[in-house]
């Protein structure tokens, strides 16, 4: 499937409303309400390092991994930009292979596991996370709720046109699957004036907060908490995104 490819190359253009600095004071919020020592993270799925560039700026020993070539080489010419050195690695998380073990932390943000679509796979990430953690080590990460995906996301259209992009995203839920297949097509504006058109497959895995919590069970993880939208407060059934906060 074809995702992230030269997605990669406008997708911070398009998410530029979202509020980084915020997102990772709230994973620090959450480090701190759990009373746990952090100075090394694994970040999965980090993508073209929005979360990873702060995380290192603020000192923290992290090291990101994701399956897309084209979101690495961006993250890298960021890192580069900002003089941050970063250290990341090419790989499926479904087949996460990671030398370090006793880590202080695992993060995975901005709904990666949602494109984990098999129970199986997620509960394998979820086993070989519980492994590579230390002795009351700290796993953090967000989906996309079940409500975002099929009610809100979930067979509906989306479009915009600016200056130099637009696009078009069109939207298939699926509820006997629980599957949400996006097809997006959008043109970026070339230095001869002309746009270029590009089009992307994603596909995203609506999970229930009680399906995710019982892979997490079966992964060896005993202590789960839940929260909703940037809240230190248990989700609310229209909460959007959905945080899981789980130790060893």
């Amino acid at each position: 499937m074809n995702q992230y490819s030269d997605f990669a190359f406008v997708y911070d253009e398009l998410m530029n409303e979202v509020d980084y600095d915020n997102w990772v004071k709230y994973i620090e919020d959450i480090i701190k309400s759990e009373n746990v020592e952090v100075q090394n993270i694994l970040e999965l799925a980090c993508g073209t390092g929005n979360l990873t560039i702060p995380l290192t700026k603020k000192n923290y020993d992290i090291a990101g991994i994701d399956i897309s070539e084209e979101m690495l080489q961006v993250a890298r010419e960021k890192g580069e930009k900002e003089n941050v050195e970063l250290v990341l690695l090419e790989q499926d998380i479904v087949e996460l292979d990671f030398d370090v073990t006793n880590l202080d932390c695992i993060l995975c943000g901005c709904d990666g596991f949602n494109y984990i679509t098999y129970d199986e796979d997620l509960e394998g990430v979820f086993s070989k996370c519980h492994e590579l953690l230390k002795e009351n080590g700290i796993f953090i990460f967000d989906i996309s709720s079940y409500y975002k995906l099929s009610k809100v996301l979930g067979n509906n259209m989306y479009g915009e046109n600016r200056e130099e992009i637009a696009y078009m995203w069109q939207n298939y839920f699926d509820d006997y699957e629980n599957l949400v297949e996006m097809d997006l097509a959008f043109f970026v504006k070339g230095e001869d004036g002309r746009f270029d058109k590009f089009e992307e497959n994603h596909l995203q895995r609506a999970y229930k907060n009680e399906e995710i919590i019982e892979l997490l069970k079966n992964a060896g993880f005993e202590y789960i908490k839940t929260y909703g939208d940037f809240k230190l407060e248990a989700p609310k059934e229209d909460s959007e995104r959905v945080f899981f906060v789980c130790k060893k």
